[in-house]
Parts: structure tokens; C-alpha cells; sequence
């Protein structure tokens, strides 16, 4: 793939800006704050790859606000969407507007006060299409490598005297933001089939567990490092490469044959040992300001749902190395040349690979198994 297949100006931005601007932000905190930055271009000079100025906002281009809904905490959203978001520029004559969130709230929050003709797009949590259904439209559903379910986990430690989920009673479990549909409220479910009871949980407290919620790699990497951590919630796509494929093959065959996660199950150290599997849950949408009524908004949906793969794909490796401040050169090395240090930034790098190759169509009623459970939860959806 050339540099030049999308505008350049947006990649300039991210080298310069992208990575010391927003790193943090970007995790699931659990509060309800957003954050107001809108990732303007603040790199100068010109690029010679195309003529154009970096740095200088096409002033013909409309405006459109993307508010980025927070997954991991160790990810910088804003360079992981760059081949979107450029292929998007390129082919609508728009400017986007990024507007990370520190929370799954902050992001319901955000789209719960658009007004008429505020042009608003978000990628968020399944829950939020039952959370605020009249504040949004549903533009597509993320996809996976083909894959339109994912699922959620419970796990332990690989040396942990854990066997079920009734053995929790009493112990610590570590879970992603309190309204996360893989990262708690699954997790929540499970753990009630278990017959554990979970109280007001996830806006109140469990009567038999302690629950700590905070994003889902923070779970996992707590469950790795604190003895008190009994168990995490996350989904898949945190926990799935610690734990072996046998383990799945035993468990879920729907996991199996439907997860995105599973190839790649088992290559992650340390080894976890798995707990439970959830029912398949319809993967993340991406939705739009219900108010707002352009022709511009169903040409940008359409645009996602027609798009070529290598809309989804960076560049290159060593353009995320960049964007992200670190030596690309670390890419050419040999693993035992790397240092432990060398090893996190190479996985970091590998992390900020778009996590979804496709929008598909759907609607409101694709989303009705997470409806369904906050039925089974008791959850007022509006007052999450």
C-alpha cells in the first residue's frame, strides 16, 4: 500500500501530536467525565508526499465530531482509528473531530446531549443502544475477521485454587467499567446463574463478591499481579491469548467456531485458567446523532459499509511505532535482541492494529440480547 492512498495530513498529525496528546486518556476509567479535545492538527511544515500543507485544515471540508468510546487503557484510540478516519476525509470531503471519552458514560453522556444538527458519530458498547435508544441511530456493527458475535470471559490465575465460579463467594473479582457489556455485565450474569448473589451490582454492590471495576486490560493485568484478585471479567479479546484453546474446546463450542479470539488463544503468557464463557454477543456499534437529518450522515454510513479492507488497515507498523513514540527499528530486531522493555513497546505497537475489519448493516433489534439482558439483571438502562 502506497503512503499516498488517503490524505497524509491526518498520519503527520498523529506522529507529531497523537500519542504524547491523549496516551491515558484513552482507558476506561469508570467515572463519567469525556474529554473535550478534538485532535486538531498541531504539526507544521509540508509534506512532500502530496503538495499539501500538514497542518492546515481544508477550510471547504464540513466538520464532523466522532466521540471515541474507550476499550483498553494502554491504547491511544485516536492512532488506532487513523486508516478509518483518513479514508473517511478522503472520500467525503470531511474533517473529523475526534473526541475521546474516559469512561463508556462519558461517552453516553456525550451523545445523550447532541442537539439537532450537531454532526456526531460514536463507536460504543452494545449497552448503549438499549441505554439511550431514542438518542441515537444505529449507523453499523463492527466486525471481527468476519466475526459478528464475540464473548465474554471469566478467568483465574493458572496456579489459582479456583475450579468454579461458586468458589468465588467471598473473593475479590476484578471487572472493565460497571455498563462494559463483555466486561461486567456478562461477567455479573454468569456469576448469578452461579448462583452467587450479586446485590445492586453493577450500580451498587455484590452481596457475595467484591467487585472492582476498572477497564478490561487493567482486570486482567490485576488478576496477573494481585494474589487478591480472585478472578477477572474482561472480554475475549483481553483474556483469550492466556488461555489455551483446549480449554475453549472444552467449554464452548460456540466459542469456537464463532470467536475472532480463538486462532490466537493460548499464545499469550501467563497461561490463565478459564471459568466461564458467555452466551455469543452482538459485536459494538457504531451510531449517529438521532437528530441529525443531512444527506451527509447516510452517505458517510454507507461509505463504512462499502469500504475496501485496507480502510481498516495502517500503513504500516512502523507509522503506529511512530505515532506512538517508539524507535520503529525495534520492528527489524531479532526477539532475543529485544529487552523487556523493547518487548512491551513491540506489543503495544501490535495492539494499536484497528480491532475491527468491517461495518456491517444493522439495527436497533440486532442489539436486542443485550436488551434482553439488562432484563435479566433488572438494569434501568436509563439511569446508567
Amino acid at each position: 500500500m502506497s503512503d499516498n492512498r488517503w490524505s497524509a495530513n491526518r498520519r503527520n498529525f498523529v506522529k507529531t501530536a497523537g500519542a504524547a496528546g491523549v496516551v491515558g486518556l484513552a482507558g476506561c476509567s469508570g467515572g463519567d467525565g469525556g474529554d473535550s479535545s478534538d485532535g486538531s492538527d498541531g504539526s507544521d511544515g509540508s509534506d512532500g508526499s502530496d503538495g499539501e500543507t500538514s497542518g492546515e485544515a481544508d477550510s471547504s471540508a464540513t466538520e464532523v465530531t466522532w466521540v471515541m468510546n474507550p476499550a483498553e487503557e494502554e491504547i491511544d484510540i485516536q492512532v488506532q482509528y487513523q486508516p478509518l478516519f483518513e479514508y473517511l476525509e478522503s472520500e467525503a470531503d470531511i474533517e473529523i473531530i475526534e473526541q475521546p471519552t474516559a469512561s463508556y458514560s462519558g461517552t453516553a453522556q456525550e451523545l445523550r446531549r447532541a442537539a439537532e444538527g450537531d454532526r456526531l458519530f460514536a463507536d460504543t458498547s452494545p449497552g448503549a443502544v438499549a441505554q439511550i435508544p431514542e438518542e441515537i441511530d444505529v449507523t453499523g456493527m463492527r466486525v471481527a475477521y468476519g466475526a459478528e458475535q464475540y464473548f465474554s470471559l471469566i478467568t483465574t490465575r493458572a496456579d489459582s485454587d479456583i475450579e468454579s465460579l461458586s468458589d468465588l463467594e467471598g473473593e475479590v473479582v476484578a471487572s472493565a467499567a460497571p455498563t462494559s457489556v463483555s466486561g461486567t455485565l456478562f461477567p455479573l450474569l454468569m456469576l448469578r446463574n452461579a448462583g452467587l448473589d450479586i446485590g445492586s451490582a453493577p450500580g451498587g454492590s455484590p452481596e457475595d463478591f467484591e467487585l472492582r471495576t476498572s477497564d478490561h486490560s487493567t482486570a486482567r493485568e490485576q488478576l496477573i499481579a494481585d494474589d487478591r484478585i480472585a478472578a477477572a471479567g474482561t472480554g475475549a479479546f483481553s483474556t483469550a491469548a492466556h488461555v489455551p484453546q483446549e480449554q475453549f474446546d472444552e467449554m464452548s463450542q460456540e466459542f469456537v467456531d464463532i470467536s475472532a479470539e480463538y486462532d490466537g488463544a493460548g499464545e499469550s503468557d501467563p497461561e490463565l485458567q478459564l471459568l466461564a464463557v458467555s452466551d455469543p454477543i452482538p459485536r459494538a456499534p457504531i451510531v449517529s446523532n438521532a437528530a441529525w437529518e443531512e444527506p451527509l450522515k447516510d452517505d458517510i454510513r454507507q461509505l463504512m459499509i462499502d469500504a475496501p479492507p485496507e480502510a481498516f488497515e495502517h500503513d504500516s507498523q512502523a507509522d503506529i511505532a511512530e505515532a506512538l513514540n517508539i524507535d520503529p527499528e525495534i520492528l527489524e530486531m531479532d526477539e532475543s535482541e529485544l529487552s523487556d522493555d523493547q518487548v512491551d513497546d513491540l506489543e503495544l505497537v501490535e495492539a494499536h492494529a484497528l480491532w475491527f475489519s468491517g461495518v456491517v448493516e444493522a439495527s436497533v433489534g440486532d442489539f436486542d440480547p443485550v436488551a434482553e439482558l439488562g432484563q435479566e439483571l433488572g438494569l434501568e438502562w436509563s439511569d446508567l
